[in-house]
């Protein structure tokens, strides 16, 4: 699969407005790139391959111990160091969600078993999936919410996958990634858990709230020293510039920013949702800050002619052509954006 196949790709589709990456819109605070310009008068020094300072601030900021975390350069190479420590023989992930896993369990010969996920049930997962989570498997994936559906899982059902997982002696590795743009996380979010599930392996980045994704910083919580240390010997050496470490500590300071940022976004999630619906498409899930829904098969080239790059998720395993997700934006991008798809469906 090419590496191109995610959403973001602004190299090669110049002045358009990129609905296709779903990161804050607000931009990175100043903050942080305050912070990253300071940062860049030091490169000459290797960056801290322990990231000391920016772990005790995630530690203070999470309430999780600083030896529960493990960072990455960005959360893609995250789940990259998981599959090559753990060295994984069969896996399970649901279809669709998040390409990535998929990639990186191919790497080390993984073979993988999938859960579908359908859409007339609007691509919920239900309690059928804890029959999948047998004692052949090593390690399952699961996003929540999910991507590129934004559909939520309970926390309750997710408690159950975890006990089942812990019982087949599987290594269960939730991506909460987008959970940050859910009002009731206590509802979903089993980072409180930790201690109770050592298989458990949550992870988490900045990318997303904090408009990072150029920075790459990601990071994973367990409480589990053998996996943890699995992590540590195969992860290279300095992977957290000076410059990420940097912006990851701005930006945990950057409360007013993620707040403002948060309401705005909840608002023109609802607004969007229903203009779309107004529109006559079908709209799943979306919980997050990103709207998943189907519509026609030539629509990206439509959006594409109007100056909107969207997300075409036919690439999804489980998925094919006519299922879209466009980012959750700023209301003036947002009407112009609904402007240009009521032209294109009249």
């Amino acid at each position: 699969m090419s590496k191109n196949t995610h959403g973001g790709d602004i190299y090669r589709h110049k002045n358009v407005t990129d609905y296709s990456s779903n990161c804050n819109p607000f931009g990175a605070p100043a903050g942080v790139v305050h912070a990253i310009c300071s940062a860049a008068s030091e490169i000459n020094h290797y960056p801290d391959v322990n990231a000391s300072e920016l772990r005790e601030a995630l530690s203070a900021h999470l309430g999780v111990s600083g030896d529960k975390i493990f960072f990455g350069n960005g959360a893609a190479e995250v789940i990259l160091d998981l599959v090559f420590a753990l060295k994984p023989r069969r896996a399970l992930l649901t279809a669709p969600s998040f390409s990535e896993y998929g990639e990186a369990l191919g790497a080390v010969g993984c073979d993988i078993k999938y859960h579908k996920l359908y859409e007339e049930k609007d691509f919920t997962i239900e309690e059928d999936i804890l029959d999948a989570i047998t004692e052949d498997l090593d390690i399952m994936f699961i996003c929540n919410p999910n991507n590129p559906t934004g559909v939520l899982t309970e926390k309750v059902l997710m408690e159950r996958i975890a006990e089942k997982c812990a019982d087949m002696g599987v290594t269960l590795v939730v991506d909460e990634c987008f959970m940050d743009f859910i009002e009731e996380r206590a509802r979903y979010s089993v980072q409180n858990e930790l201690e109770r599930f050592p298989n458990l392996v949550i992870l988490k980045a900045f990318t997303k709230l904090y408009a990072m994704a150029g920075v790459r910083l990601g990071y994973c919580l367990c409480d589990n020293e053998e996996t943890l240390g699995a992590l540590d010997k195969v992860r290279q050496p300095w992977n957290l510039s000076n410059l990420a470490q940097a912006a990851g500590v701005a930006a945990l300071q950057e409360e007013e920013y993620v707040a403002t940022s948060l309401a705005a976004i909840e608002a023109e999630r609802v607004r969007l949702i229903a203009a779309l619906r107004g529109l006559g498409l079908k709209v799943y899930g979306s919980n997050a800050n990103y709207i998943f829904f189907q519509g026609p098969k030539d629509l990206y080239d439509k959006c594409l002619e109007k100056g909107f790059l969207i997300r075409d998720c036919s690439n999804y395993q489980g998925l094919g052509k006519g299922f879209w997700r466009i980012a959750v934006k700023l209301r003036e991008e947002n009407d112009r954006f609904m402007a240009a798809m009521e032209e294109i469906l009249k």
